[in-house]
């Protein structure tokens, strides 16, 4: 194993997850025409209850690892390093064990909460079924999860990245193979089809597991883990503060999100319900705004979850070198690389809403409808990320609660006017939903980034430099594409048609926009001169030999 630097973490944390979101995209087509649209909707109140149990248990203590981490092997600390992990895993241990009674316990409860008496759906009974069986995953996630921070804090991007695939691959082999086995095989419910699937969690999370394992047998001597080591006057008392001071932001950021979540698919539910929508209707809706419209989306989220990934040991290890300068420069470029990726992914899928929503899920009326403004969130949630995990690792705990909760709360807050509001002018009423999260995010982002700006000095010159290029790039792009469409009109009744509409479409798409920035210079800002050239050498099979000069990350 080698170290990573920022850019290149970020280039290989990036291009893992795009590998993972894209299978994660691309399993939904068949796992859909497996289960349905009643389904779906049961796959999706299992998968937003498990994420936030499983950010309960583990959502700090990884990331709260790769800070110490990052910190003890600046200072040399390496026994504490060392000791840190194994009270990490401790800790974890008992969060993990409360996560998972409550969630198997009370599964009966919380299927209550989701969609209290609405009739015409899942039944209670269902979505408890499925809640135990997801339980058992909180059990182990947990401890990959830790393993994964210690290795991120030493700058080992490449073995996560691997066990991410692995993770992936193996979950998704169980969905697939599980639930067709047992619906089309056995021809048992479709509750028990999903229940099997969502086991999937379970057995990736193992194999993941095990690859990470062996890869910290394998390397021990880097990992400082090989021998007995001099103990640091730093104590057990002084770890476990660090370690919960650092990851209760964490785990509070995350299961506020969550939980914003949930009571959006609820209120989403209850307020369409009351509009006049039918059980099955509301459920299909919320089920595409909060799951399978979100699973879309994931390809445009990768970029922020592979920065992420790199950024913060980085941050921390400038932070803690008290080289702000660089600490500025690391923040900036992070946000251009994903403003340039996020901006022309998200409005160019919001263009193609109807052939893609055709490809993954069939033929729907309001699917695409959904889809074309809620991919627009991912923009936002991507900015919102990258300036989250920053203000963390700075320690700006208060500013990332305030941010957080009053964020999400004007979310909360104005779902259901914002739902009425638009039914009363003859929008969709679920756009009010989607609407209310862009205002919970744009909140939350500039509450970050004022105080950033102010206690930090950083400045954001170069990024809104870089963003206006950015932006107007795109919007050229989709007048481009505009264009074509009155030649090519999209036609969605053939799923063929449909793939080959996508692909024209973003090839084109693709060309027009990179060809701009590269223009404008923004591909080489952003890349650097030296990356950039690697990047065309490759891309040209050699035949593009320019010598560039080396970047600082």
């Amino acid at each position: 194993m080698k170290k990573n630097s920022f850019i290149e973490g970020t280039i290989i944390a990036t291009l893992a997850i795009v590998f993972t979101k894209v299978l994660g995209m691309l399993y939904v087509i068949p796992f859909y025409a497996i289960i349905g649209s009643a389904g779906s909707a049961l796959y999706s109140y299992a998968y937003n209850i498990y994420v936030i149990f499983l950010n309960i248990s583990s959502a700090g203590i990884p990331v709260a690892m790769s800070k110490i981490v990052s910190e003890y092997d600046t200072t040399k600390q390496k026994e504490a390093k060392v000791r840190s992990l194994k009270l990490g895993i401790l800790i974890i241990s008992i969060i993990s064990l409360i996560a998972f009674f409550v969630l198997f316990v009370y599964a009966a409860d919380i299927a209550h909460i989701i969609v209290g008496d609405l009739s015409g759906g899942n039944t209670r009974e269902d979505i408890a079924l499925v809640l135990r069986v997801v339980s058992f995953s909180v059990l182990l996630i947990p401890f990959l999860s830790v393993t994964k921070g210690y290795l991120q804090g030493h700058k080992f991007i490449t073995p996560t990245s691997n066990s991410q695939m692995l993770e992936q691959v193996g979950r998704i082999f169980v969905i697939l193979a599980g639930s067709y086995i047992t619906i089309k095989v056995l021809h048992k419910s479709v509750a028990l089809g999903v229940a099997v699937a969502v086991s999937g969690a379970f057995f990736g999370g193992l194999l993941a597991l095990l690859y990470i394992l062996a890869k910290i047998k394998k390397n021990k001597e880097k990992l400082d883990l090989d021998h007995k080591l001099k103990r640091d006057k730093v104590t057990n008392k002084e770890i476990l503060k660090k370690i919960l001071t650092y990851a209760i932001p964490f785990i509070v950021i995350n299961v506020t999100v969550n939980f914003f979540n949930i009571v959006d698919m609820s209120l989403i539910i209850r307020t369409l319900g009351k509009i006049g929508f039918s059980g099955a209707d509301a459920e299909f809706v919320s089920s595409a705004m909060t799951t399978w419209g979100y699973k879309l989306n994931m390809i445009v989220n990768a970029i922020a979850t592979g920065l992420t990934i790199s950024l913060i040991p980085n941050i921390v290890s400038a932070h803690v070198a008290k080289q702000d300068k660089k600490v500025s420069n690391i923040f900036n470029k992070a946000l251009q690389i994903v403003l340039f990726i996020s901006v022309p992914a998200a409005l160019g899928l919001s263009f193609l809403a109807k052939p893609v929503w055709r490809i993954f899920y069939g033929v729907s009326t309001l699917g695409p409808i959904i889809f074309k403004v809620s991919i627009l969130t991912a923009i936002m949630c991507n900015v919102y990320l990258i300036a989250l995990q920053t203000a963390q690792s700075l320690n700006e705990y208060k500013t990332v609660y305030a941010a957080v909760i009053i964020g999400f709360s004007m979310n909360a807050i104005f779902d259901v006017p914002f739902m009425y509001l638009c039914h009363k002018v003859g929008l969709p009423p679920f756009y009010g939903a989607t609407f209310a999260t862009m205002l919970g995010y744009i909140v939350a982002i500039a509450i970050i980034l004022i105080r950033l700006k102010h206690y930090k000095e950083i400045t954001y010159l170069p990024t809104l430099k870089a963003g206006l290029k950015i932006f107007a790039s795109a919007f050229v792009m989709l007048i481009c594409l505009s264009f074509l469409k009155i030649i090519l009109p999209f036609n969605v009744t053939s799923l063929w048609h449909s793939i080959f509409l996508v692909a024209l479409y973003a090839i084109l798409g693709a060309l027009i926009y990179f060809g701009l920035t590269y223009k404008l210079g923004l591909v080489e800002n952003i890349l650097g001169q030296r990356r950039l050239t690697m990047l065309l050498n490759r891309l040209t099979f050699g035949l593009v030999k320019v010598k560039g000069k080396d970047d600082e990350d």
